[in-house]
Formats: C-alpha cells, sequence, structure tokens
C-alpha cells in the first residue's frame, strides 16, 4: 500500500474538522428553530443515552406529555395544547439533541481511525482532545439552559443562559473552523499586517458583543417591543436607557443591537478599502479572494434583522412563519459573517 504524505493525511484531518464546522453549523440552525417554534421545554428529562430514543407508543407519548403539563410553559402558555401539537414541539428539541450526539460520533470514530493510522502529529492531540471536551461542555449547558425553564414560574428560558448557549457553540464552532484552516492554508498565504489585524480584531470583537446581544433579543422576545425601523416606536432611543438593565430590557437590548450593527457596517467598510489599498502590490490569492465577503454579508445581515423586526407582530405561536424566517437567516448570515472575518484575522496574523 502506498504511504500517504504529512500533506494528505493533514488535508484529509482538515476535512473532517470542515464537516464537524457543517454540522455545528447545522446544530446552531436547528436550536434556532427550536427556540423560534417554543420547543425547548418540551423534554423536560436529560437522558444523554436512552434520550436517543423517542417516544414510541401512544402510552410513552402521554407520559412525556404529563411532563410537560406540570411546568409553567404549558399551564399559562400552551393549556390548548393536545398530543399532537406536543409532538410537534418534542420533535424539535429531540431533533437538537440528537443532531449533537450525532456530532460526538462523527469526532469520535475518526478520531480513533486518524489516531490508528497516525494521521496526527503530537502537537494536534492537545487541541483534538480540547475540542471533544469543548462539545460536551457544549451539552450540559444546553441543559443548565433548559432547567431554568423548568418550574412553576417562568415561560421561557433564561435569556442568560440560552446566550451563554448560544455563544459556546459560537466558540466550538469558530475553534474547529480555526483548526481546519490551519491545515489547509500553506504559510505563503499569509501576510502579517498588524493594521488590517487590528482593525479585523476590533470587528470580530465588536460582531461577538453583538452576536450576545443577539442571544439576548432571542431570549427575551425584544422585537416585539419595538417593531418598528428606522425609528424604534417614533424615537430614535427608548426612555429606558438610563434607569433600566442593558442587558435584561428588551427596549435597551434592542437599541444596542441596533446600534452595534451600525458600527460594524462602518468598520467593515473601513477594512474593506484597508485591505484592498494593502493587497495593491502583493500577490496574496486567499485575501484577494476574500475581501469582498464580508462587506457583501454585512449588508445582506444588516437587512435581515430590519425585516426580523418589522415582521415581529406576525409572530404565530408553535409555526414557522415570516418572522421566523427572517429570524433564522439574520442568525445563519451572522455566523456566516464571523467566519468570514475570522478566515482574514488568520491571512495576516503573524506566523511564529
Amino acid at each position: 500500500m502506498k504511504q500517504l504524505d504529512e500533506r494528505t493525511k493533514q488535508r484529509r484531518v482538515a476535512y473532517w474538522l470542515l464537516v464537524g464546522v457543517f454540522m455545528i453549523i447545522i446544530q446552531i440552525i436547528i436550536g434556532g428553530v427550536t427556540r423560534l417554534t417554543g420547543s425547548g421545554l418540551s423534554i423536560t428529562e436529560w437522558n444523554p443515552i436512552m434520550g436517543a430514543i423517542p417516544p414510541l407508543n401512544d402510552q410513552e407519548w402521554l407520559i412525556a406529555f404529563e411532563k410537560y403539563k406540570g411546568i409553567a410553559q404549558f399551564k399559562y402558555l400552551n393549556a390548548s395544547f393536545t398530543v399532537s401539537d406536543f409532538k410537534f414541539i418534542f420533535f424539535w428539541e429531540w431533533f437538537h439533541r440528537l443532531w449533537a450526539r450525532s456530532l460526538g460520533v462523527v469526532f469520535a470514530i475518526p478520531f480513533i481511525y486518524f489516531i490508528i493510522k497516525k494521521y496526527f502529529s503530537k502537537d494536534m492531540i492537545g487541541p483534538l482532545v480540547l475540542l471533544f471536551v469543548l462539545g460536551g461542555l457544549q451539552g450540559l449547558v444546553g441543559w443548565i439552559m433548559v432547567q431554568s425553564g423548568l418550574n412553576d414560574t417562568d415561560l421561557y428560558v433564561s435569556h442568560i443562559r440560552l446566550s451563554i448557549h448560544f455563544m459556546s457553540a459560537i466558540i466550538l464552532l469558530v475553534y474547529t473552523f480555526w483548526f481546519a484552516i490551519k491545515l489547509l492554508v500553506p504559510k505563503t498565504e499569509v501576510h502579517h499586517n498588524s493594521k488590517v489585524k487590528n482593525i479585523l480584531a476590533a470587528t470580530i470583537t465588536l460582531l461577538t458583543l453583538q452576536l450576545l446581544y443577539g442571544g439576548f433579543m432571542a431570549g427575551l422576545k425584544a422585537a416585539i417591543y419595538a417593531p418598528t425601523w428606522p425609528s424604534m416606536n417614533g424615537v430614535f432611543a427608548p426612555n429606558t436607557l438610563a434607569d433600566k438593565s442593558l442587558i435584561s430590557e428588551p427596549l435597551n437590548v434592542q437599541f444596542i443591537h441596533r446600534m452595534l450593527a451600525y458600527i460594524l457596517l462602518i468598520l467593515l467598510f473601513w477594512s474593506y478599502f484597508l485591505i484592498r489599498k494593502e493587497l495593491k502590490n502583493t500577490t496574496f490569492t486567499y485575501l484577494s479572494k476574500s475581501l469582498k465577503w464580508p462587506f457583501f454579508i454585512v449588508f445582506v445581515q444588516v437587512t435581515l434583522g430590519v425585516l426580523t423586526v418589522l415582521s415581529a407582530l406576525k409572530i404565530t405561536p408553535g409555526k414557522f412563519g415570516l418572522f421566523e424566517t427572517f429570524a433564522e437567516l439574520h442568525q445563519i448570515v451572522g455566523i456566516a459573517l464571523l467566519l468570514s472575518l475570522v478566515y482574514q484575522y488568520f491571512l495576516v496574523r503573524k506566523v511564529n
């Protein structure tokens, strides 16, 4: 059998990691659908092993439904639900958990295979183990989030815990993506430029804060409190800014989320022309090809954000309508924007 060279081995490991990136993105999307359909509290127990099997007969469905009836969300929001309605929301939470389990399998089996075949260099083992640990912690954080809504008073999970769950998924996604491109991109394509690197670092930091506030927006259902644009219910800023929480008052959260979007637009406009100027006399193909993507994506992202807010009053409980579609697309494009910026940052960082 022909012996594979190290470069080929690295590429195969990178493609495996990119499959993981794709699956994490799908997991985030499923999580978004789960949240938007109000399905997150439908499964009231955490059973990592046997929980992969859904109810298999009418009796088991009735038992699961009775457990759901014991929490506030059913009593005060979904009291009219039938078993059929319950099955719909149960499916999305179950599918969300099943996909997470699938991620573990897709990681573990090739990981063992690559170890046996000696695809990994010594310096790769530690980061890969950390990657597996981060994935496990993500599941634990998800259950801690769900627990915050399993009581007799709260209709939804804590928006703080929801945001932590979302951001931990983002960290896992970026970590996996970075690992993959580090194995794929030739060092000759990395062009250290401190000026561009600094502005990209500032932009990524701001976008991370924006994504965190997106989680707050989702958890607080903040869009419905000011479903207008460009004003917020006829004013530029809400009168709650001075005396109410900046992370728990829906109007304040929406205002900050909007302002961060406008600042990001300016930063990305600046970075686009700065990088283009820096590339004038260079031949760095990867950076050149990636130049326009964040600039283009951010305009799509802002547009979807506006459409999400404007359609906020068209929410139909238990259904996936116009608002839910815009909200989900807004989230997906936000992730695409982050990955495009991380990729550019990778290409201008300093290589040791």
